[in-house]
C-alpha cells in the first residue's frame, strides 16, 4: 500500500493509526460502541485509566471527529459521550480485532511461553516442571 512514491500516504496512515491505535482509544471505542456513556461510567468501564488520560483521550477523539460530546441543559449539567458516524465506522474493525484477540489469546500466550522458554527469558519460578 505504501511505496517509496507514496510517502505522504504512509505518513498520513502512520499518524492516524498512532492516534487511533493506542491502548486507551481502543478500549474507549469498544465501550462507546455499546452505548453512549457519561464520563464517570466510561472511567469505571475502562479499567486502569486515569481521569486525566480519559480526559485527554476523549478530547483527542472529539477533535478527530470520532467521539461526540453532548452537554444536556440540566442542573447539574449532564455530559454524555457517543460515537459519531465516523466513530461507528471505526468501531467495526476494532470489534473485529477484539473478536480475533478473544479467539486467539490462548494460542498467543502459549506461543509467548514457548518463545520465552526457548530463549531463556523466563525466571525459574515461572517454569512449569513436570516430574
Amino acid at each position: 500500500m505504501c511505496s517509496a512514491y507514496d510517502h505522504n500516504k504512509c505518513t498520513t496512515v502512520s499518524e492516524i493509526l498512532a492516534r487511533l491505535g493506542d491502548k486507551w482509544t481502543i478500549l474507549i471505542i469498544m465501550q462507546l460502541g455499546e452505548s453512549p456513556l457519561r464520563f464517570s461510567e466510561l472511567k469505571r468501564a475502562v479499567v486502569g485509566i486515569s481521569q486525566r488520560m480519559l480526559t485527554l483521550t476523549l478530547r483527542a477523539l472529539e477533535r478527530d471527529g470520532i467521539v461526540k460530546r453532548t452537554v444536556y441543559p440540566t442542573v447539574p449539567p449532564r455530559v454524555e459521550y457517543s460515537l459519531t458516524e465516523l466513530g461507528i465506522s471505526f468501531s467495526q474493525p476494532v470489534k473485529g480485532i477484539g473478536s480475533w484477540v478473544f479467539q486467539n489469546h490462548a494460542e498467543i500466550h502459549a506461543a509467548r511461553a514457548d518463545f520465552d522458554l526457548r530463549n531463556g527469558e523466563v525466571e525459574d519460578s515461572k517454569l512449569i516442571r513436570i516430574s
